[in-house]
C-alpha cells in the first residue's frame, strides 16, 4: 500500500530536492557507520527551542525530542551557559579527587526525588546496569538470598538499553538475536498484569524492574492502579520496586515523574535522558542510603560519571524543569494534544493514547515509517516504532500556537493516506 505524498509527490525514500552536500553527509554516514540505525533522510544542523534545522535551512518542529532527553528544548540557554562556564574551569577530574559541582548536583537530584543518595553515571543503559547491580547487592546483603542466586523480575516488551546483560532480558527478537547467551538471572512476566508479579516473586527475588509507560514499544499506558498495585506487592514480599524513568522522567507524561499519577513512590529510580537537557550523557541512580549506602569503595565506578561539566550541566537542567514549571506545561499541551490526535478520527488509524507530552498514533497497517516520511515533508520530525506506531514527543517547552502549526503538518499528513486497489 504506497503512500502519496503531500502535494501528490511519492514521499517514500530519499527526497528527490535534497542538497547535494546532505546526500554527501548521508553517503559518509551509511559508508563508514555500522548500520545500527535507519535515519529518515534528512541531515540536521541546528537546534532552537523545539525547532531542528537542517544544511539547506529548513526548519522542522521536533516531535521526537532526541527520546525525551530534550524536554528544556534544543540549546536551553540556561543549560547552554552553565556548560559554558564549567567548561571554562574545569570537565573531567575522576571520582578519584573531589570535584565542587558533584555534590550540589546530587543534592538537587535527592530533593527533587525525595530520595537521600544518587550513584551518577553517563548512559541510560549504564544507569540501568547500575540498578541491577544494587538490586543484587541488597538482595545478598540485607534480603538474605544465596549467593549467585539473586532474581529480577521484568516485562515483556521491555527497552531498558542495549548492553549484553540488559537485551537478555528483552522479549524483542531484533535487540537480543544473535547476541546471546543471555544472562541468567531475570523472569520475564507480562506488562500492567500486578497478579503476574505477585505469582513470580519467589524468595530470590530481589527486584522488579519496569517502566512506568512503555515508550519504545510504542507508548503502552498501563491501566490506572496498576503501580499502586506493584508498590503494595513488592513492600509486602520484600523486593525492590526499580522505576526506569529515563524516557518518563522530568515532566514528560505530565508530573515531575510517572509515578506520581499513581502517587507511589518506588525505591529506586532510574534516570537519564531530559536529566542532561540534551547536552551532555547523564544518567543516575536514584535511592535511600539502606540501599544504595551498600556500595562500598571499588564496587562499581565511571570514568566520566559525577564528573564537574556533567554536573553543573545537570543541575542546570533540573532548575529549568522545575523553575519552568515543564511538567504544568506538559499535562496543559498533552492533552490539548491528545484531543486534536483523536480528533482525525481516519479508517486508518487503530488507537491514539498518551499522557502528559508522550503519544502515539497507531495504524493498523504498518506504514508508520512511511508516515514519519510524509511528515518530514512537511516539515517535521517523529519516529516510527515497531511499524505500526509513531511516536510523539515534543519538547515540554511547547506552545499552543506552535502545537496548532504541527497538528495541521499531522492532518495534511493524514489526509495524503491512500490506498490502491
Amino acid at each position: 500500500m504506497p503512500l502519496t505524498g503531500l502535494g501528490g509527490r511519492l514521499a517514500i525514500g530519499y527526497i528527490t530536492d535534497m542538497d547535494l552536500k546532505s546526500k554527501r553527509v548521508i553517503a559518509l554516514d551509511e559508508k563508514v557507520s555500522a548500520r545500527t540505525y535507519s535515519p529518515l533522510p534528512v541531515v540536521l544542523t541546528r537546534g532552537k527551542g523545539v525547532y531542528v534545522f537542517d544544511a539547506a535551512g529548513k526548519r522542522y518542529f521536533d516531535m521526537l525530542s532526541a527520546y525525551s532527553a530534550l524536554n528544556q528544548g534544543h540549546q536551553h540557554p540556561k543549560i547552554v551557559g552553565a556548560a559554558k562556564r564549567q567548561l571554562s574551569r574545569i570537565a573531567l577530574t575522576s571520582r578519584a579527587f573531589h570535584n565542587d559541582q558533584m555534590g550540589p548536583f546530587l543534592e538537587k537530584l535527592c530533593r527533587v526525588t525525595g530520595k537521600e543518595m544518587a550513584v551518577p553515571m553517563n548512559s541510560g543503559a549504564e544507569a540501568v546496569e547500575t540498578a541491577i547491580k544494587t538490586m543484587r547487592l541488597w538482595g545478598y546483603r540485607v534480603k538474605g538470598i544465596p549467593s549467585d542466586m539473586a532474581e529480577i523480575i521484568v516485562v515483556a516488551d521491555n527497552f531498558h538499553g542495549r548492553t549484553t546483560t540488559i537485551v537478555g532480558f528483552s522479549s524483542d527478537p531484533d535487540a537480543r538475536t544473535d547476541f546471546g547467551p543471555a544472562m541468567p538471572g531475570f523472569r520475564v512476566i507480562p506488562f500492567d498484569d500486578a497478579q503476574a508479579l505477585e505469582n513470580a516473586i519467589t524468595e530470590n527475588t530481589c527486584g522488579f524492574l519496569v517502566e512506568p509507560i512503555q515508550g519504545e514499544a510504542g507508548v503502552r499506558i498501563p491501566a490506572p492502579g496498576y503501580l499502586t498495585d506493584v508498590r503494595r506487592i513488592c513492600t509486602e514480599k520484600k523486593v525492590l520496586f526499580c522505576a526506569d524513568e529515563i524516557q518518563t522522567g522530568f515532566g514528560r507524561t505530565g508530573r515531575p515523574f510517572c509515578v506520581d499519577h499513581d502517587g507511589v513512590v518506588p525505591d529506586l529510580f532510574v534516570l537519564g535522558k531530559a536529566l542532561s537537557g540534551g547536552l551532555y550523557p547523564i544518567s543516575a541512580v536514584v535511592g535511600d542510603n539502606k540501599i544504595l549506602g551498600l556500595f562500598e569503595s571499588g564496587t562499581h565506578g565511571s570514568t566520566f560519571g559525577g564528573n564537574p561539566l556533567a554536573s553543573a550541566i545537570g543541575a542546570a537542567a533540573i532548575d529549568v524543569v522545575v523553575k519552568e514549571k515543564l511538567a504544568k506545561n506538559s499535562a496543559a499541551m498533552g492533552e490539548l494534544f491528545l484531543e486534536k490526535l483523536i480528533s482525525l478520527d481516519h479508517p486508518l488509524i487503530r488507537e491514539v493514547r498518551g499522557q502528559g507530552l508522550l503519544l502515539a498514533l497507531e495504524f493498523k497497517k504498518p506504514i508508520a515509517k512511511d508516515f514519519c516520511k510524509l511528515l518530514l515533508k512537511g516539515g517535521l520530525l517523529a519516529k516510527d516504532t515497531h511499524d505500526y506506531t509513531v511516536r510523539f514527543s515534543p519538547p515540554l517547552i511547547i506552545k499552543k500556537s506552535q502545537l496548532d502549526a504541527a497538528f495541521k503538518i499531522i492532518a495534511v499528513a493524514m489526509n495524503a493516506i491512500k490506498e490502491r486497489e
